[in-house]
């Protein structure tokens, strides 16, 4: 079975797409397996590169958020270890709790989580919370060592790190919308061993001019190839520069998405293509 990096400590969302991530690495649903495959990291750059020089297998990390959008730390990762490939997108419901010694929410004076978390429960931090002291973290579960000292202390997390940390839960679900929902990538060395429905590529133009972006997404509808995600990031050389991540809804193998790319090379200075994967959930 595999070794699995993923943005630890254990009990974050990250951790819940690796375990489902290893159920589904087991063609006997009622087979057991044992979390020692599991490998914790501080970071999601650190999860990556783990998988990038081969210290494990693969890992597991989140690239997309129904609310906040794309995980930029992810799509920068994936674009400086291009060796990486997407083997298979997992995609959870994510449900934030508050979690406290507290008795009543008024009595929160600071709530750490993760960016990512606070974001997506800002109008309930607003709403129930307007005068609390906000601390990010490098992870959903890291502030949950400053609750178990302190009853003016909450992190946002999920129901299982409180669980894990055998601590009460204040407030769920505290997020904004409840079909809030993140998709993580599987990546690993090798490509997927399973025909794909999705790919995702990424592509710096060759001039910032007029039509310079047009040109390249073209390629894809004039061969009705449908895109289910495009976003920029920066290129970290100039003002202006950017890189483009696209997600298509098309297998890479298809000869329609090969005669795409070849034109594609024609309006791109630098193209990386990340391969093609299937998408599971909580339901598959």
């Amino acid at each position: 079975m595999p070794s699995i990096a993923y943005l630890g400590p254990p009990g974050t969302y990250a951790e819940a797409a690796a375990l489902l991530y290893l159920k589904l690495c087991y063609s006997n649903p009622d087979d057991r397996f044992d979390n020692s495959q599991l490998c914790p990291y501080p970071t999601i750059a650190q999860a990556m590169r783990a998988a990038a020089t081969g210290e494990v297998d693969v890992a597991v990390a989140p690239v997309e958020n129904s609310i906040q959008g794309g995980v930029t730390m992810t799509l920068d990762g994936i674009w400086q270890w291009d060796k990486l490939q997407i083997q298979q997108a997992l995609e959870l419901p994510i449900n934030h709790a508050l979690i406290a010694l507290a008795s009543e929410v008024n009595q929160v004076k600071v709530v750490y989580s993760h960016p990512q978390a606070l974001a997506q429960c800002q109008q309930w931090l607003e709403r129930f919370l307007p005068q609390v002291q906000i601390i990010p973290t490098d992870s959903t579960t890291e502030g949950l060592k400053f609750v178990a000292n302190d009853s003016t202390v909450a992190a946002i997390a999920s129901q299982r790190a409180a669980e894990l940390h055998d601590l009460p839960i204040l407030a769920s679900p505290i997020n904004d919308y409840p079909d809030n929902c993140t998709r993580f990538w599987v990546l690993g060395l090798t490509p997927p061993t399973t025909r794909g429905t999705h790919t995702s590529l990424a592509f710096s133009t060759k001039q910032n001019i007029p039509g310079a972006l047009v040109r390249p997404l073209s390629v894809f509808a004039d061969r009705n190839i449908n895109m289910s995600r495009i976003e920029s990031r920066p290129a970290k050389k100039t003002l202006g520069d950017y890189i483009f991540f696209i997600d298509i809804e098309a297998a890479v193998e298809e000869e329609r998405v090969q005669s795409a790319l070849h034109e594609l090379l024609e309006f791109t200075e630098t193209l990386k293509v990340f391969g093609s994967y299937a998408i599971a959930g909580t339901d598959n």
